[in-house]
């Protein structure tokens, strides 16, 4: 189920008429044997299968440009042959990803805390930008595949990703400048620890291999991410 839980189907849908209650669903929550507080759970995403249309929104007062849309408007966007065909002379080479995979916390802001961890995975789309900058993306319905793994007595603060080339920690908060230090200050600890440098050394590493993202920021709480290159390692 898409963002907007299915309900829009015309493009002329007026979004006044949505049930705003069932925007934004996420498939479980999954019990996961063995996971315990204080454990970390690794999802592993093996396939995304997208539906044949997904749908992007222009809101007033949401996104970026919020101050200046003044009229709603909802476009319907087929995917097919691997492009999200956004009009008939833009077609955007599609690029599923998720936007969330949580677990149910044991408090407001605490992290993974009650048994069996909750897991809960949703907001796919077939493509979107740094930043979804206008509210959505190519909001879309379809089904994930993944391998999901307990790490026991490993507790973290933030996420964590990885995809083949870089390493990712990820920070949200209501401040981008302070959602971007704690994803770097992540990364910061975990440089030091594995490879065994002083801050100042893997704050200047960091300065040169690193990269400063941002993830979205149209959320009450904005997110960013600090990546280093998963395979960089010290000569001998």
């Amino acid at each position: 189920m898409d963002a907007f839980g299915g309900q829009v189907r015309e493009p002329d849908q007026p979004l006044a008429a949505l049930d705003w209650s069932r925007v934004n669903p996420a498939t479980g929550p999954l019990y996961i044997e063995e996971a315990e507080p204080g454990d970390m759970l690794t999802v592993e995403i093996l396939n995304i299968d997208i539906a044949l249309q997904g749908v992007m929104a222009a809101i007033p007062g949401a996104g970026l440009f919020g101050d200046r849309v003044s009229v709603a408007e909802v476009k319907l966007v087929p995917l097919r042959d691997g492009f999200a065909h956004f009009s008939e002379h833009f077609h955007v080479p599609l690029k599923p990803m998720i936007g969330v995979i949580g677990v149910a916390p044991a408090g407001e802001g605490e992290g993974c805390g009650v048994p069996g961890a909750l897991l809960t995975i949703g907001d796919l789309h077939a493509v979107m930008g740094d930043g979804e900058v206008m509210v959505t993306g190519v909001e879309c319905s379809g089904e994930v595949t993944v391998r999901v793994d307990v790490v026991k007595g490993v507790s973290i603060a933030n996420p964590r990703h990885a995809d083949a080339e870089r390493f990712y920690t990820i920070a949200s908060h209501e401040d981008l400048d302070v959602a971007v230090r704690m994803a770097a200050n992540d990364m910061l600890d975990i440089v030091m620890d594995k490879l065994k440098l002083s801050l100042n050394e893997a704050g200047m590493l960091l300065s040169v291999l690193g990269h400063a993202e941002i993830c979205q920021v149209v959320d009450p709480k904005v997110t960013a991410r600090f990546s280093m290159p998963k395979h960089f390692s010290p000569r001998s």
